[in-house]
C-alpha cells in the first residue's frame, strides 16, 4: 500500500504495518550520517528487535550519535544484557520512568511514554503507532508515516527535549545545547501534535473534536482501544445525528478483557444514533488513525480511551490533503471490507442478561479507575 504524496513542501509515505515500516526504518537506519533519536513504547527482544539493534549499534559504529528511549513498563522484558551490549558498542539508551508498580494507580507511574518516534539525521522523521515488534507471525493491522519537510523540526526538537529531560531526572548530562522553541504548526497542511501533563494535554483531543465538529459527510476513526469519554461521545453522537455518517472500525480479538468488555457497553448508544461499527477480526486491530471528509487525516500513537487523552505521551500527525487522506480512507475501507464484521443493533439484543451486566460493570469499573487515578479533572473526561 505504501504510497507517496507532496503536501504543503512535505513528502510524505503512508505506511501500513510492519511489513512496510520496518524495511523504510532500517533503510534509513543505515543511511543516518549523524543522529538517530527513537521512541518507542514496546522494544521486543525478537527478531524484528535484533534487526533493529543491530542497525543502531552499525550507526553508532560509524560515529552517528544515536538516542533510544524505551518505556520502563512496555519494554520491561528487554533483557538487560542487550542493553549492556548497545552502551556498550556506543548506543545511547535511557529509560523513561524504569521504575514499576503493575498494578499501582499512583499518578506518575500511570503516565508513560506510548509514542512511536524515529527522527534521523533531523532531516526524516517517522510518526505512528507500530511498536519494534515482530509481525512475521500475525500482522497487526497499524499505520506509520514517513516525513520530510518542515515539519520535521518540530519533531526533532520533541525528541531532543524529552531526552534532555529524561537525562536530567537520572541525573546525567545529555550533552545538547538548549534549543529554541520551535513555533506549533497547526494551522498548516501537515501538523504534530503531542499529549503531554503540562501544555499540550489535550492537544491531539482538540485536534479531533474540532475535525468532528465540522464534518459535513463522513467520519472514518479506526482505533485499537476506543473508550471515548462523555464530550468525545457527544461530538460523535452529534455529527452521527446531523446525517454525517460515522464508521468505526473496532478491536474485534480479546486483548485486554476489561477495556474490551466496556467498550461493548458503549456499542448500543453508538447504533442507535446511526453509527456504523466494525470489528476487525483477521488478526489484532492496532491503528489509531482517522479520516474526516475525505481531506482531514490523522495517524499516530494515541488510542481514544483515557490512557492515551489523559495519561501517556502521545504524539500524531495530521495531514489536510485529499491524496493522503484518500489514500488512507480506500485502505480502511478494504480492512473494513475484508477484514471486518458488522455489528448489528440485533446483535446486541440477543445478548443475555447476564452479558450485559458484565458489559456495564466493566465499564463503570474504567469509569472509577480513572477517576481514582485523579486524571479526570472533569466529568466529561470519561
Amino acid at each position: 500500500m505504501s504510497s507517496v504524496h507532496e503536501v504543503g513542501g512535505h513528502k510524505l509515505t503512508l505506511l501500513r504495518s510492519g511489513t512496510e515500516y520496518f524495511p523504510q526504518l532500517f533503510a534509513a537506519i543505515h543511511a543516518a550520517r549523524h543522529t538517530i533519536y527513537l521512541e518507542t513504547y514496546i522494544f521486543a527482544a525478537d527478531q524484528t528487535g535484533r534487526l533493529l539493534k543491530a542497525a543502531l549499534e552499525s550507526a553508532a559504529a560509524r560515529d552517528v550519535s544515536v538516542h533510544v528511549l524505551l518505556d520502563g513498563f512496555g519494554s520491561a522484558e528487554l533483557p538487560p544484557a542487550w542493553l549492556g551490549e548497545m552502551r556498550m558498542l556506543g548506543v545511547k539508551v535511557l529509560w523513561f520512568r524504569p521504575e514499576l508498580a503493575r498494578w499501582s494507580l499512583r499518578r506518575h507511574r500511570l503516565r508513560r511514554l506510548h509514542r512511536k518516534l524515529v527522527v534521523i539525521d533531523g532531516r526524516i522523521a517517522f510518526v505512528g503507532g507500530i511498536n519494534i515488534l515482530d509481525e512475521s507471525q500475525e500482522a497487526r493491522l497499524d499505520y506509520a508515516v514517513q516525513v520530510q519537510g518542515e515539519v520535521v523540526a518540530q519533531i526533532t526538537h520533541a525528541v531532543r527535549s524529552l531526552w534532555r529531560l529524561v537525562s536530567w531526572t537520572h541525573l546525567r548530562k545529555s550533552g545538547l545545547p538548549r534549543e529554541r522553541m520551535v513555533p506549533s504548526a497547526q494551522q498548516h497542511d501537515v501538523a504534530f501534535l503531542i499529549r503531554d501533563n503540562l501544555r499540550h494535554r489535550r492537544d491531539i483531543e482538540h485536534a479531533y473534536l474540532r475535525a468532528i465538529k465540522h464534518a459535513r459527510s463522513e467520519i472514518v476513526i479506526a482505533n485499537a482501544y476506543f473508550l471515548p469519554g462523555r464530550r468525545f461521545r457527544r461530538f460523535l453522537l452529534a455529527a452521527a445525528r446531523r446525517g454525517v455518517r460515522v464508521v468505526l472500525l473496532l478491536q474485534g480479538k480479546m486483548e485486554y478483557r476489561l477495556q474490551h468488555y466496556a467498550t461493548l457497553a458503549l456499542y448500543e448508544d453508538l447504533l442507535l444514533a446511526g453509527m456504523e461499527i466494525y470489528e476487525y477480526t483477521p488478526s489484532f486491530l492496532h491503528a489509531k488513525v482517522a479520516v474526516i471528509d475525505g481531506e482531514w487525516a490523522t495517524v499516530g500513537s494515541s488510542n481514544i480511551d483515557p490512557f492515551s487523552l489523559l495519561m501517556a505521551r502521545e504524539a500524531n500527525i495530521i495531514v489536510k490533503d485529499n491524496g493522503f487522506a484518500a489514500g488512507l480512507r480506500g485502505d480502511l475501507l478494504e480492512a473494513i471490507t475484508h477484514g471486518g464484521k458488522r455489528v448489528m443493533s440485533s446483535d446486541l439484543q440477543h445478548r443475555a442478561l447476564w452479558g450485559r451486566i458484565v458489559l456495564r460493570i466493566s465499564y463503570a469499573v474504567v469509569r472509577f479507575l480513572t477517576g481514582i487515578s485523579g486524571y479526570a479533572h472533569r466529568r466529561d473526561d470519561f
